[in-house]
């Protein structure tokens, strides 16, 4: 394809186990992961000389823009290559990765045999998508093998829509006594700090939020000393169980002052891909939180129990996620663009690891760039990570 069709081949690589500059804050051996990075460019070294034609890798070392599913890479091979997205002809264009959601596949129903495991991510095929190229996974490329069903965690096209938010602008919170507390319930990235800045902030509400405060303790001393002024607080945290909202409840028996509770019901999944985008998104993500680890988003699944009245509270406002926009918006948004939700803001696909190439036809380019890597020079990995300092 490289030499009778014009094509330029380029390698994306995710690839957050490298770390190639150490900070201050760096703990424990450094030998490991130096050895790592050296590792990997044997191996890059190896595919280069397997290959014998220019090509480019780009590895992403850090969970940020440029990790795929997003499409940093992408636009910095354009940058390098000195060429207009536009120029590309994403038509003929072609993405090869082996993350491509594909489910597992039984050779024998009566023993549950399995002929073939299913992928650890689906972050090449939304890659592809987000790009805008034509995806196939290495059994398909070249060995020419049908394509086996597959599977996304999030999936733009198939999550339930009410024009401009209608249904939850029904929802808005409304003041209902003079003091009281306010909980909230629901998973990292619900939503919960962004209601509570649109909402009850301008309603003369304190935030109570133990990521600020970093400890329970801190957030009821916090807490009562803001109800001993006679101001109404809100519990800003996941309150994931009835153990931990009993805490709360008890606060306010012994303040004399009411408890109502405002249930986020966002879904895990999207809620983790919320997550996702406000740590790369600067408007969005106004205290600087980093993006979280799979187990805060699991844990708070297991612990979850769903707020009763029966605890202690006046009522519970039950809040379902819903995007906000138009129709159009949705349907010309590609899994890792940006859209505007009623509580949390952006959206992007979340994050796997993957290693695969990239196969971009050469129309209307430039014949070389300066940054494109001859088979046998030294290879260079571009630093692309953010983090990597």
């Amino acid at each position: 394809m490289y030499e009778e069709e014009g094509y330029r081949v380029v390698i994306l690589s995710n690839q957050a186990g490298l770390t190639l500059h150490f900070d201050a804050n760096h703990k424990g051996p450094k030998a490991g992961a130096q050895k790592r990075v050296s590792d990997f460019k044997l191996k890059c070294n190896g595919v280069l000389n397997q290959l014998n034609l220019p090509t480019t890798i780009y590895a992403a070392t850090a969970k940020d823009l440029y990790r795929k599913p997003r499409v940093g890479m992408w636009k910095e091979m354009c940058e390098d290559y000195d060429i207009s997205e536009d120029e590309i002809d994403l038509g003929a264009s072609i993405f090869v990765g082996d993350a491509g959601g594909r489910v597992a596949s039984v050779a024998n129903p009566i023993t549950g045999a399995v002929a073939a495991k299913k992928d650890f991510s689906c972050s090449d095929r939304n890659f592809a998508h987000n790009v805008g190229i034509e995806y196939k996974t290495p059994e398909e490329f070249f060995l020419g093998e049908k394509p086996r069903e597959f599977s996304r965690d999030f999936d733009l096209a198939s999550f339930s829509f009410v024009e401009n938010g209608a249904a939850a602008e029904q929802k808005v919170f409304e003041k209902a006594n003079r003091q009281d507390i306010v909980l909230f319930c629901g998973p990292p990235g619900a939503g919960k700090s962004t209601f509570f800045w649109t909402h009850l902030q301008p309603l003369g509400y304190e935030r109570i939020n133990q990521d600020i405060l970093k400890s329970r303790d801190r957030c009821i001393k916090v807490a009562r000393e803001y109800l001993q002024d006679g101001e109404s607080v809100v519990i800003d945290n996941t309150n994931a169980d009835a153990d931990t909202r009993a805490l709360w409840v008890e606060l306010a028996r012994k303040a004399n002052i009411p408890i109502r509770c405002v249930w986020f019901q966002t879904p895990i999944h999207i809620a983790q891909h919320n997550d996702a985008v406000r740590s790369q998104n600067k408007v969005l993500n106004r205290e600087g939180r980093s993006v979280l680890p799979p187990m805060a988003f699991s844990g708070f699944a297991s612990r979850h129990k769903e707020p009763r009245l029966e605890e202690g509270f006046q009522d519970i406002v039950e809040m379902p996620f819903e995007f906000k926009g138009t129709k159009e918006e949705v349907l010309e948004c590609r899994p890792g663009e940006e859209l505007v939700s009623v509580y949390e803001g952006n959206h992007d696909i979340c994050e796997m690891s993957a290693r695969n190439p990239s196969v971009v036809p050469e129309t209307a380019r430039r014949p070389q760039s300066a940054r494109v890597k001859a088979p046998f020079s030294n290879l260079a990995i571009h630093r692309l990570s953010t983090q990597d300092g």
